[in-house]
């Protein structure tokens, strides 16, 4: 799910830092759109709001989404989908996974799958943003241009 909204400068989009060890130290291509699995046979929708509730700890404020195609990202298929509208980017919470932390250590901790989340323009949305899933700004500008 691609949010986004008109702010003084331009389009913005919100994106979340990925978070657990391997990304804390990483913002440039450390930064995702809210995404996730879906089960076979669950309606690709349904899954893209259900993952952006879970890993930004509310519903889409959107009631219109504006599919952005698929796209081939570090070895997975993306469905996704542009929504306009608001959130507070520093209100948003996210679930957790559990990961052995350090490597075989035998200690298992909860990490949140967005550690944080902001917005930015789509100039440095294309830096932040880990590099398979720049063309969805592309597809997003070449929307709200038409």
């Amino acid at each position: 799910m691609l949010l986004h909204r008109r702010g003084a400068d331009g389009t913005e989009v919100l994106l979340g830092h990925m978070g657990g060890p391997f990304w804390a130290r990483k913002d440039a291509g450390g930064w995702s759109v809210p995404k996730g699995e879906y089960a076979e046979g669950e309606d690709p929708e349904a899954a893209a709001r259900r993952e952006f509730a879970e890993e930004l700890g509310s519903p889409v404020p959107a009631a219109e989404l504006v599919p952005l195609g698929e796209l081939r990202a570090s070895g997975k298929v993306l469905t996704v989908w542009a929504a306009e509208g608001d959130l507070d980017a520093d209100a948003c919470t996210s679930n957790t996974f559990a990961l052995e932390w350090p490597p075989r250590s035998g200690r298992v901790q909860e990490f949140p799958e967005i550690d944080r989340a902001a917005w930015f323009g789509l100039a440095e949305a294309r830096e932040k943003l880990v590099r398979g899933q720049v063309p969805l700004l592309d597809r997003l500008a070449a929307l709200l241009t038409e």
